[in-house]
């Protein structure tokens, strides 16, 4: 793994435009009673606690911001904590991710030459080839920056990324189903990874709890855990 702590900052400061904060809350917070970031946001949809390297982020509405101050991060880390907060309004759960960062890798060597495609039509037909579910969790089309390991005409993998508030590069990876368990995840995730790198971005992997195969990815690709962040959907 490597990620280096000069780099936290500048995590923290994506993650704060894109909540909405200042600049600089998130280190602030440390200097607080509990060391929590709050931004209440009636016009929320959903409910999400951050944390990220130990600090705690919580965004919703002010009713149910208000709700969770008596708990503690440990208790609304838990998905169960917000659920039971947001039940009476219709809160629906969308279940927690794992939140993965790196600043370098290391190479991804293939054992065999494989051509890689750039842009839409050969990740499209990609994602054609898998179940909806799958196609819908990556949503490769969300992703600016494609690249897809081909053997002769067939797509096998896909890596792609895309800029997240100018300072990081969140990245996906699509496998053709019949392709899996091969190492053509790790191999496309990484190339995405390198061109995000090479321009100057720090990567970013959001995978569910649940999801074993996208974790595994990750921490084999190098990625630094950092935290979790469970959210609701409030109805």
């Amino acid at each position: 793994m490597s990620f280096d702590e000069g780099s936290i900052p500048i995590v923290q400061l994506a993650w704060e435009r894109r909540l909405g904060l200042h600049d600089g809350a998130i280190g602030r917070a440390a200097e607080t009673d509990t060391g929590r970031v709050v931004k209440c946001d009636d016009d929320a949809v959903t409910l999400s606690f951050i944390r990220l390297w130990g600090r705690s982020l919580l965004v919703g509405p002010g009713w149910v911001v208000d709700a969770a101050a008596g708990f503690t991060d440990a208790e609304l880390t838990d998905h169960a904590t917000l659920l039971g907060l947001t039940r009476a309004y219709g809160g629906h759960g969308l279940g927690t991710a794992s939140l993965y960062f790196a600043d370098d890798l290391p190479l991804v060597q293939p054992a065999t030459e494989l051509a890689v495609s750039a842009g839409n039509p050969a990740a499209v037909r990609l994602e054609l080839q898998c179940p909806p579910d799958d196609a819908n969790e990556i949503r490769l089309g969300t992703l600016e920056h494609k690249f897809t390991l081909m053997n002769e005409d067939v797509p096998l993998a896909c890596g792609a990324y895309t800029e997240w508030q100018g300072l990081l590069a969140r990245l996906g990876v699509l496998v053709a189903p019949d392709q899996r368990r091969q190492g053509w995840g790790l191999l496309a995730a990484s190339v995405a990874a390198h061109e995000a790198l090479a321009s100057g971005l720090i990567l970013q992997w959001r995978a569910d709890v649940s999801n074993f195969a996208s974790n595994a990815l990750a921490r084999s690709l190098g990625l630094e855990w950092a935290g979790t962040q469970p959210s609701v959907r409030l109805g």
